[in-house]
């Protein structure tokens, strides 16, 4: 049972399955987990893996996709893999050695999709954030235009076959975009994305410039995470979500990931849960109706669960 076959064509002519795994996890979760998951999720029928150098696991993801391909379930072109540029080296000078010590750790030749992280630049080290005396978030100034020349060099020198962007606003995207010069544009835009938060205009404009959406966070988010309030309600125990589910005699975050795929969202399914990676794999089982789709979108509240990142200035990643 391979997800493969669902898949979506980017701007670049290169195609990136519709489902994707998510390898985050809170610090507290030991590293080794996410090689048994990852390896798991690959035997499952997840092609798409999704990492970054900020999830400090690539060398247990990496190990992961090789020894699945060391045993025969797949070819390395089988797995779509992508790693992220973190906010440290978004200088331009710094980002080939940023895909290049990836790489190193994943062991593998190239990576499917390089993207930037996130838009807002922070001072470059080995910390993956860096804080002042006073606790606060030490920021860079770069013109994002340059570091993405940067990542299209990457592409042109094969380390990675597509490029772009993550937690971008459509301002942010549109500088991109209007770049003079431009050779590549991104070829995806990776936020967070739910029925709590649609991100219904970001994904109209991302739509009609050609540029894939991917969700992530497509499930709520895990209360352990630092980054995520409490005190927000859980996605996943939504009384519409859950009377959908019902009536389809489905999971609510099978709902929740089968409203993503319908919109031409590609989504992130994160789990460290065995019986729950293998449950979202059927999201291609069942489909839901116009009526369900236009019920969905009626629970939006413009709800973040993400603060993404404490200390970054207001409005610097943002879903319009």
């Amino acid at each position: 049972m391979e997800t493969q076959c669902q898949r979506v064509k980017l701007n670049d002519g290169h195609f990136i399955p519709i489902l994707g795994f998510g390898t985050y996890t809170p610090e507290e979760v030991p590293k080794s987990e996410a090689l048994e998951v990852t390896r798991f999720a690959i035997e499952v029928g997840f092609r798409h893996i999704d990492s970054a150098h900020a999830y400090r696991n690539e060398e247990q993801v990496g190990q992961a996709i090789r020894s699945k391909i060391a045993d025969g379930t797949v070819k390395r072109e089988d797995i779509f893999y992508t790693s992220k540029l973190w906010s440290t080296s978004l200088q331009p000078e710094l980002v080939q050695s940023a895909l290049e010590k990836s790489l190193k750790s994943l062991q593998l030749d190239y990576v499917d999709l390089y993207l930037i992280h996130t838009p807002v630049p922070l001072k470059p080290g080995e910390e993956i954030l860096p804080t002042g005396e006073d606790g606060k978030l030490i920021l860079d100034s770069v013109d994002l235009r340059h570091t993405w020349e940067a990542l299209e060099k990457c592409k042109d020198a094969g380390l990675t076959k597509s490029i772009g962007v993550s937690n971008f606003n459509h301002k942010q995207l549109e500088k991109i975009l209007n770049k003079p010069g431009l050779k590549y544009k991104p070829v995806c835009n990776q936020v967070e994305c739910h029925p709590y938060l649609n991100q219904s205009k970001l994904l109209e404009f991302c739509k009609s410039h050609d540029i894939v959406l991917v969700a992530y966070g497509a499930l709520g988010a895990q209360r352990s995470s630092k980054w995520v309030n409490p005190n927000y309600p859980i996605l996943l125990e939504d009384p519409v979500l859950c009377a959908i589910a019902k009536k389809h005699k489905q999971t609510p975050a099978l709902v929740a990931l089968r409203y993503q795929i319908q919109r031409g969202v590609v989504v992130l399914a994160k789990s460290y849960n065995k019986k729950r990676i293998r449950e979202n794999i059927q999201v291609f089982d069942f489909e839901l109706t116009p009526e369900d789709m236009e019920t969905i979108d009626g629970i939006n509240r413009n709800m973040r669960y993400y603060e993404f990142l404490p200390g970054f200035p207001q409005g610097s990643v943002s879903d319009q």
